[in-house]
């Protein structure tokens, strides 16, 4: 099981005083990415927020661009693009882009999002947002594998033969990931042929834990005829030495999960049918103390113990997590520090 980078850049109004310079903390997640590939991780994995309602990186092609002109290894990766909000064509031509210039090292994830705020701000209406999700990935593969080629959909229409260029260099294209945090999702990239990319605290809810996430898909996808199913997850994670650190990394994630409620649909009697169980995950984290949070959330304690819940994940068919270490305003040298302590203690089990 490998081991990547993930940060969601997270700096929302809820921090108040303690938010960032937005410039600054870029620069700073530049500089952890290039020492993840320092330390071994194998990827590093950059999101797709605007307007700083969250957090505050708009374009992880462009942002992907200049760390592969800085490193020469690590896998290149967005977590996630929104892509009901962006055009698929272009999305398509940028990350053939992307892998062209490092030389074969883009992986691909998208997701349909959660903040009717950034779809409202790009005028694409949030309840669409199932339908133009499928659409879209289905336009991008095609763009991918056929040279030249027409679409007729219901939200793109190309009536005249185009080609994307440059084309990626990876055969038959880069590695297509869905973030999946429903069931339908999942049913989705089953059929699609799609890989998934699972949050543990939402796998949880919807399937029980990663494993039967995991397990689901799988059969899923063999019903379909897709035998190459891989799956990775994301994690909160800080080793430390003591109960005092793991209460205080709970915390701190206590923070920036009460921070993200704004960005989820809050109200079932408001929501769009197909992103209502956001309620509920908003009902329970409203409710929820630092110490209820465990390891369906978070990788925390000692170098053993995060071994172990780790260890859980590579049983259950997890072919990489991708860890979120500066979450909840933890300052870049301190998660320069619990990077390094990670790939000292942990990596090297695995």
């Amino acid at each position: 099981m490998k081991f990547g980078y993930f940060t969601l850049t997270d700096n929302p109004p809820a921090y108040g005083t303690a938010r960032r310079d937005p410039n600054q903390f870029l620069r700073e997640v530049l500089k952890e990415c290039q020492i993840a590939e320092e330390l071994g991780y194998y990827s590093a994995w950059v999101p797709e927020h605007h307007f700083g309602l969250f957090g505050c990186l708009p374009s992880p092609a462009v942002f992907l661009a200049h760390l592969a002109a800085r490193t020469t290894r690590i896998k290149l990766a967005p977590a996630t693009v929104l892509l009901p909000c962006n055009h698929p064509l272009r999305v398509a031509e940028e990350f053939a882009l992307l892998d062209l210039l490092s030389d074969g090292r883009a992986i691909f994830s998208a997701g349909r999002g959660y903040d009717k705020r950034e779809y409202e701000a790009f005028a694409i209406p949030f309840e669409e947002s199932r339908e133009r999700f499928a659409e879209g990935l289905d336009l991008l593969r095609i763009a991918w594998t056929k040279e030249e080629f027409t679409y007729h959909g219901r939200f793109y229409t190309l009536p005249e033969p185009v080609t994307c260029l440059p084309r990626p260099v990876q055969k038959p294209y880069p590695p297509i990931y869905v973030a999946c945090f429903s069931r339908p999702t999942v049913e989705m990239a089953a059929e699609q042929g799609f890989h998934t990319m699972f949050a543990p605290f939402a796998a949880a809810m919807m399937f029980g834990s990663v494993g039967a996430a995991v397990q689901t898909y799988r059969e899923l996808s063999a019903s379909h005829g897709h035998h190459d199913a891989r799956a990775k997850c994301s994690y909160f994670v800080n080793v430390v030495d003591s109960k005092a650190g793991e209460l205080e990394t709970k915390e701190r994630l206590r923070r920036y999960l009460h921070a993200v409620l704004p960005a989820f649909p809050g109200d079932r009697a408001t929501a769009p049918p197909h992103i209502a169980y956001f309620a509920d995950i908003v009902a329970r984290l409203q409710n929820m103390k630092a110490e209820d949070f465990g390891e369906r959330s978070v990788v925390t304690g000692d170098p053993e113990t995060c071994i172990a819940t780790l260890k859980k994940c590579e049983a259950a068919g997890i072919e990489e997590v991708i860890l979120y270490f500066n979450f909840g305003h933890f300052s870049h040298t301190d998660t320069l520090k619990s990077m390094e302590r990670f790939a000292r203690e942990v990596m090297p089990y695995f």
